[in-house]
């Protein structure tokens, strides 16, 4: 590999995009997101004509109202000035618990009643008492296994990918690629030691890590992140921010990476050269590191391309799908992604698509790009993922003209 592009710092930076529609919303879901989260489930539970003994009726609603009060005050301590991990795992899991709880008992509140309804299946009260235990039966069973799901090392997912402008010395080239680790209050630093040990199984000529690393600075997460370090690759491993870097100290996350062995690509570029054709591997600091602050922290597409031969394939790393707009106006033959997860817990899926391009796996943008969106590595907050199972991915780019027998 051979270094050709610096990072720049004294350019014009690019207009800021028009916020999303969902980070529009996001900005009030801290008012109403906890009332809503806890209170639909307790209506749909405890009264709409279940007729529950009084006593059961009490201590449901006593148990909604804890989780409506514990949650925030649970998250605030754990994610906010305090950063107490222990609050963190209580108000993560109580989040994840209450969104599951709230998405199946609209589900099950409408659609199942009313195909009971339809069916003439009991009365009302009887009715009611069916879709209440449905929805805890269902509830119960996918948090479970989307526990079981969120901690389990990520099945490797392989991808063969063609790039008509691929040379046919880098046909076969093996790209594996993990993203969105999220180190955070659960300790997994024996998770981290075994999606590494499988990253090696893969035999990848180019290892590369989209970002979102940990929640926490490098120093506070530094025991879980330390496997990256064992982490082997034939030509290079890769790495670029993500979103979450820039709320814990993004520059401590680049100088640790570099320390493992990592090549932080910060707005440059690399060239990865074999068997006489060569393809160019760049990457770009997240789209919010300028809004963080940090000198020379931007995403400048421009400058990791500077100086790169324009008839070169290029395989860009970029944390976030909605990047490709840009990276299909420049041309670039591949980008690489996480931080969707893949909406994690269904159905936030739909909401995910309100602000990304691609949910997850290979789609198409403009007549060159194509872009790969994986739905990562580890989890955010949560620890579940329900619909939406993580991955280590194995890129394999293949050329349209293959190499020739001798």
């Amino acid at each position: 590999m051979t270094d050709t592009s610096n990072t720049r710092t004294t350019e014009g930076a690019a207009r800021a995009p028009r916020p999303s529609l969902l980070r529009r919303l996001m900005r009030y879901l801290p008012l109403i997101a906890p009332v809503l989260l806890w209170a639909v489930p307790c209506c749909v539970l405890l009264y709409t004509g279940q007729r529950w003994p009084l006593p059961v009726r009490v201590a449901g609603t006593a148990l909604f109202v804890l989780g409506l009060v514990g949650m925030p005050l649970a998250m605030a301590r754990g994610h906010g000035r305090r950063q107490q991990d222990r609050a963190a795992i209580v108000g993560d899991t109580l989040l994840g618990t209450s969104w599951v709880l709230f998405s199946w008992s609209v589900l099950l509140g409408v659609f199942l009643r009313l195909a009971l309804t339809v069916a003439g299946v009991g009365e009302s009260q009887e009715r009611a008492r069916i879709v209440a235990w449905a929805v805890l039966g269902v509830a119960a069973v996918l948090l479970a296994w989307g526990y079981a799901e969120a901690r389990r090392v990520p099945r490797v997912r392989r991808v063969d990918v063609t790039l008509p402008r691929l040379g046919a010395g880098l046909d076969g080239l093996r790209v594996a690629l993990i993203t969105d680790t999220h180190y955070g209050p659960l300790d997994r630093a024996r998770w981290s030691e075994r999606v590494c040990e499988r990253v090696n199984t893969l035999e990848a000529d180019l290892v590369c890590h989209t970002g979102d690393i940990a929640d926490g600075t490098a120093e506070r997460r530094r025991a879980q992140a330390t496997p990256l370090g064992t982490v082997r690759a034939t030509r290079a491993r890769v790495y670029v921010t993500g979103n979450h870097e820039y709320y814990s100290e993004a520059q401590g996350w680049v100088d640790l990476m570099g320390e493992l062995g990592w090549e932080p690509l910060r707005n440059r570029h690399l060239l990865l050269e074999r068997g006489g054709d060569t393809l160019v591997v760049a990457g770009v600091d997240d789209v919010t590191a300028e809004a963080s602050g940090l000198a020379g922290h931007r995403a400048h597409l421009a400058g990791a391309l500077d100086g790169a031969d324009p008839g070169l394939p290029v395989l860009l790393l970029a944390h976030q799908p909605a990047f490709v707009d840009r990276a299909a106006a420049a041309g670039v033959d591949l980008q690489l992604s996480g931080h969707t997860h893949g909406g994690q817990i269904w159905p936030f899926h739909y909401l995910v698509r309100l602000d990304q391009p691609a949910l997850a796996g290979l789609t198409r943008h403009g007549a060159r790009t194509l872009l790969y969106t994986s739905r990562g590595t580890g989890f955010w907050g949560p620890p579940f993922r329900v619909f939406a199972p993580s991955e280590i991915t194995l890129l394999v780019l293949r050329s349209p003209h293959p190499p020739t027998s001798p």
